[in-house]
């Protein structure tokens, strides 16, 4: 009498079988990527989420528990509100404009000429640079009386400027710095939107009679919105990224005018050794990320054209 028990020695040679291993494998593929995102984003988040919660400095070699101290004492601190201003005009100052340079630098390079591709290399050079290198060259360019600036308006007489030694300038100095350097980084995308756009739409809007401004606010706009939408997030996750050309250029001053949130993490943990404030920071901070990213999907879901 045959047994009707499957050989447990080859499960995957019966129907049953395989069709069990048909569905574990999605699993095991995305095993690897689970076990990177787990030990590298998810870990790290919890050990901010549980260092916030005791107060860990010089005064307090031992953690001592702290609850929800630490964000209460953020929430009065002008200082912590400064940096969040900063923080806002630091992306306020460097997506919106990014977004329009980047498309219109794309608009540029996708017409055929001889000099598209040398237009190319010059807008994308930049992006390739280290940030550090970058912030050296703009450090330079700022120099009073001897950077390339000063030395220009000197030639219209006009006077002076200590531009990253005032709050005044310094933070648009800097947003400048940070266009300057990310530009040619989004005009690619709008690039390879551009030349994804369907031709037949615009063969109907030259059978209408439409003119290129017509054509350009009517289709193009609208139907590079999913690049808008995928490369201002990108712009507004860099810029809360933003710490090496501060720490180059400012250092988060002068009068911490400059100091964006990523950056005053990193000041506190390793400058005042305040591991205990830094977490807390850090945790603010992926609550903002997290909060974007759920934006970014509720927008996703009405910036689609078929």
């Amino acid at each position: 009498m045959a047994s009707a028990v499957a050989d447990p020695a080859v499960p995957a040679s019966t129907p049953s079988g395989r069709r069990r291993w048909i569905r574990l494998q999605p699993y095991l593929m995305l095993l690897p990527s689970a076990a990177f995102l787990a030990v590298f984003t998810l870990w790290p988040m919890l050990k901010a989420a549980a260092g916030s919660l005791f107060y860990n400095d010089s005064a307090h070699p031992q953690p001592e528990f702290a609850g929800f101290a630490i964000y209460q004492s953020l929430w009065v601190d002008p200082e912590f509100r400064q940096v969040l201003a900063n923080t806002g005009w630091f992306i306020l100052g460097t997506v919106p404009l990014s977004l329009v340079l980047g498309r219109l630098f794309a608009l540029l390079v996708n017409q055929p000429g001889v000099l598209s591709p040398v237009l190319r290399a010059a807008f994308f050079h930049p992006v390739v640079l280290p940030m550090v290198s970058a912030a050296s060259i703009w450090l330079f360019l700022y120099t009073p009386q001897y950077g390339l600036i000063d030395q220009a308006l000197a030639g219209f007489g006009l006077g002076q400027v200590n531009w990253l030694g005032q709050p005044g300038t310094a933070m648009w100095a800097v947003i400048l710095t940070m266009i300057w350097k990310q530009v040619g980084f989004y005009m690619i995308f709008y690039l390879a939107g551009l030349q994804n756009l369907p031709a037949d739409v615009y063969e109907a809007a030259d059978l209408d009679g439409a003119g290129a401004v017509r054509k350009f606010f009517s289709l193009t706009l609208p139907l590079l919105m999913p690049t808008t939408l995928f490369v201002t997030t990108i712009a507004i996750v860099n810029a809360f990224q933003t710490v090496d050309h501060l720490y180059i250029m400012t250092q988060g001053g002068p009068n911490n005018s400059t100091a964006t949130l990523l950056y005053y993490v990193y000041q506190q943990a390793f400058t005042f050794n305040d591991f205990g404030k830094a977490s807390a920071l850090s945790a603010i901070l992926i609550v903002l990320l997290i909060l974007c990213a759920l934006l970014q999907n509720w927008v996703d879901r009405r910036v689609h054209y078929q």
